[in-house]
């Protein structure tokens, strides 16, 4: 009995594995390859004698070494849509027969890392393209860089706060558990890849997929009780939102339905642990006398733990990325209440009621968004453009070539937790403390 169940359970996710399911679903939402006629290798990875059952992460010829000449003779197309309507895989002699509302597309944020341009492919239904790209972009760092800032300038200090500790672990055991089971994205044919950006990456499990969960359900964990909405609502927000994200990644074609299903389920499980020591977690960062130094250990000594699963690839920086994040926002916590800076409202006030609308609240909420952002975004930048050299110079590396140099352990992990844990400190403590000063808090 047992036997049988397992055998069937295999069979299951080894048919949820397959990328004709992918390429399928890509189909029915319009998304058409131009693939050559003659059958060509599949970049689905080769096996590994020494790990039988693992695939072998593609890496693009060019990756680590420069642009090369398929990087220079693509780096001046523009991805996403293009809107030529003649192009088709069948050659020019079907251009008649081309849908008015098909595009030409390139994929999406071409990774300069790696130097993958990707294939061109056709567009056939516009609204369900930009879409699935917001989805996939809720995943996305310029989304984290958005909405955490936001949510603790304007709304919740503390509901960010422990939003940021839960994404950092969540993003942390995702790309950790990527590199060790190491499989390889879906094949190419048959799936089309409208995103290459992470193509260099393992692929389950899908770390947008359980971000994209984490990241609603806890939100609606931590809000619920603490704000006035009902169940219901905070329930569909984070179902839509969940499912949005899942499923663009499958649309994309950057992940199979099995591990987009792993990737769901995973992060539930990570959130039913955090239920229960989120607040105790929080309370230590900001109250503990040794909290600054358990907080830069801990972060740090995971970081070294990802870098040593696997050879380089664009998760391991955006695993440190996550990392120094959150040890710079839990730093800067720490910072706040000691100095009497904390945002969080008394308790007496709960639940929390959203303000009535007035422009001058609006106004304020997109002044302080505004400066904060622009604050952010140029501590990035400056910590970028100093950190990178000093690494490189203090390792003996050479600094012409940003992209390799950025492929050694000794500079891209001090460079991520560097950058991303000033730019959480400057978040949570620097900008707040600049909206005293100018009078916006």
């Amino acid at each position: 009995m047992a036997n049988d169940f397992v055998k069937t359970f295999v069979k299951v996710c080894k048919n949820l594995q397959d990328p004709c399911h992918v390429a399928r679903f890509q189909q029915l939402c319009g998304v058409q390859g131009t693939f050559p006629d003659k059958a060509t290798q599949p970049d689905s990875g080769q096996s590994d004698p020494d790990f039988p059952g693992l695939r072998k992460r593609v890496q693009t010829p060019d990756a680590g070494v420069g642009n090369g000449a398929a990087g220079d003779a693509t780096s001046a197309q523009v991805n996403g849509m293009q809107g030529d309507t003649t192009a088709r895989p069948d050659g020019p002699s079907a251009a008649a027969n081309v849908d008015p509302d098909t595009a030409r597309a390139k994929p999406l944020r071409r990774n300069s890392l790696t130097g993958d341009v990707g294939q061109e492919f056709l567009i056939h239904n516009k609204f369900l393209f930009y879409l699935f790209t917001f989805g996939t972009e809720l995943g996305n760092e310029m989304f984290f860089i958005i909405f955490f800032p936001y949510l603790y300038w304007n709304i919740d200090a503390l509901v960010s706060r422990r939003l940021i500790v839960v994404w950092a672990w969540n993003l942390f055991v995702g790309q950790s558990t990527k590199d060790m089971i190491r499989w390889s994205r879906p094949a190419s044919p048959p799936v089309v890849k409208v995103e290459v950006f992470y193509n260099s990456e393992y692929s389950m499990p899908s770390t947008h997929a359980m971000t994209g969960t984490a990241i609603p359900f806890c939100l609606f964990m931590l809000t619920y009780g603490r704000w006035e909405y009902s169940f219901l609502f905070g329930l569909s927000v984070s179902l839509s939102w969940s499912i949005l994200v899942c499923v663009s990644r499958v649309y994309m074609g950057m992940h199979s339905v099995l591990e987009v299903i792993t990737g769901f389920l995973y992060s539930l499980l990570i959130l039913a642990f955090f239920h229960q020591i989120l607040d105790k977690i929080d309370n230590f960062y900001m109250t503990n006398h040794y909290a600054p130094l358990v907080i830069i250990m801990s972060h740090v000594s995971l970081g070294l733990v990802a870098f040593s699963l696997d050879s380089w690839s664009t998760s391991r920086g955006d695993t440190a990325q996550a990392l120094g994040t959150g040890a710079g926002t839990a730093l800067a916590s720490h910072v706040n209440h000691q100095l009497g800076l904390l945002l969080d409202p008394p308790l007496s006030s709960l639940p929390l009621a959203l303000p009535a609308f007035s422009f001058n609240m609006a106004a304020l909420c997109l002044l302080r968004f505004i400066i904060g952002v622009a604050v952010i975004l140029v501590t990035r930048m400056v910590m970028k453009a100093v950190t990178i050299p000093f690494l490189c110079r203090l390792f003996g590396l050479p600094t012409d070539d940003v992209r390799q140099a950025r492929q050694h352990m000794r500079v891209e992990l001090p460079y991520r937790y560097i950058v991303y844990s000033v730019v959480g400190f400057s978040c949570v403590s620097l900008v707040p403390l600049a909206f005293k000063i100018l009078n916006l808090a």
